[in-house]
């Protein structure tokens, strides 16, 4: 199988961390060309995120961790490399708001600079890189994690339905809602895909359908606005989805058009499940209510790559996310497990 790998830390020396550089797929350019963009340049990183050349929640966090520490290399010494770790931090903390990885991320990279105190500055850069490596590791062990577990709720399944890229591509490795798919593949039992084209930016054919194809994975594509038609028809056994952010009650920040998702899938009796890491639980917030939805362009909607697809001058509401409420969702499945309602108490519970 394709080994989907949309981040990387490149290190430079035979030993340790630094000096190093990130190396990032642009996923803006998929599925038609593969170009890597090879950076430490700290506003190359930050436009990297707000342009979606690195998304999906987990890539986001790891990506920003990298920014950091790359850009912490440019210090001359420790007192610097303190004070770029925290302006790299603000900075970047701004470029999207909804996926709460990325506020974790940022914190666990400032805190090298207080648990490593009064030492040298390429003993702090070292550090820094390391625990950047180490949040992408972690990412990758809890996204396997994910997938056996969800595979037991699969088990009986044939068919799933999916939406926007919670693949590989959107994460360290295997993905979060992709992961019981390629772990599926691995042992030959493979599901057939149903992929949610997911406007207006296409995420789920440019990016879930392509590297799903690349893994030799049985995929059909699907206008978003076909998914409750092969409900209807008996064709889907549940629903998987990604998030950018669960909340303490349950509920779930996911990619516009999850929500309607998850009505039609009450609708038709069929199981809906949301597959993320506990680094996505926001558990700060009570309820999906209080979550920041960031808004996009209205030029993704108007302008779709670059082609005149609405009149000029009018009115666009593009809100980049929907909430869909706890009480649709029949599981989250985190890397520690499963967890059903009430979800206050199980998502406390297994924190």
């Amino acid at each position: 199988m394709t080994r989907i790998r949309s981040i990387e830390w490149i290190c430079e020396s035979p030993s340790g961390f630094v000096p190093g550089h990130i190396r990032i797929l642009d996923q803006t350019q998929l599925p038609e060309r593969e170009i890597y963009i090879e950076t430490k340049d700290l506003a190359e990183v930050d436009e990297a995120i707000r342009s979606l050349r690195v998304r999906g929640a987990p890539a986001i966090g790891i990506a920003a961790a990298m920014g950091v520490a790359a850009h912490a290399q440019h210090a001359v010494d420790a007192n610097s490399a303190v004070q770029a770790v925290h302006s790299a931090a603000n900075l970047l903390a701004k470029s999207r708001p909804t996926a709460i990885n990325l506020f974790h991320a940022l914190e666990r990279m400032q805190k090298v600079t207080a648990s490593t105190p009064c030492v040298d500055a390429e003993s702090l850069k070292e550090s820094l890189a390391a625990e950047a490596v180490a949040i992408r590791d972690e990412d990758a062990r809890m996204c396997r994690a994910i997938g056996e577990h969800a595979l037991e709720l699969l088990h009986s399944s044939h068919s799933v339905l999916t939406h926007c890229n919670a693949g590989g591509l959107a994460t360290a490795e295997l993905g979060t809602a992709t992961a019981p798919i390629y772990i599926s593949k691995q042992r030959g039992e493979a599901l057939h895909v149903f992929v949610n084209e997911t406007r207006p930016l296409l995420q789920g054919s440019r990016l879930t359908a392509w590297e799903l194809s690349q893994a030799g994975i049985d995929v059909t594509l699907i206008c978003d606005s076909t998914a409750a038609t092969v409900m209807k028809q008996g064709r889907v056994d549940a629903v998987i989805v990604g998030a950018d952010r669960i909340v303490a009650n349950g509920d779930t920040a996911n990619k516009i058009g999850t929500y309607g998702l998850a009505l039609a899938a009450r609708a038709h009796d069929i199981p809906f499940y949301v597959l993320a890491p506990t680094t996505t639980i926001d558990t700060t917030t009570s309820s999906g209510s209080s979550i920041p939805i960031e808004e996009r362009a209205s030029t993704e909607i108007t302008h779709g790559f670059g082609r005149v697809t609405a009149p000029r001058e009018i009115d666009v509401y593009a809100p980049a996310f929907d909430v869909t409420p706890a009480e649709l969702i029949t599981a989250i499945v985190c890397e520690k497990g499963v967890i059903r309602p009430d979800y206050s108490e199980g998502i406390a519970a297994i924190l």
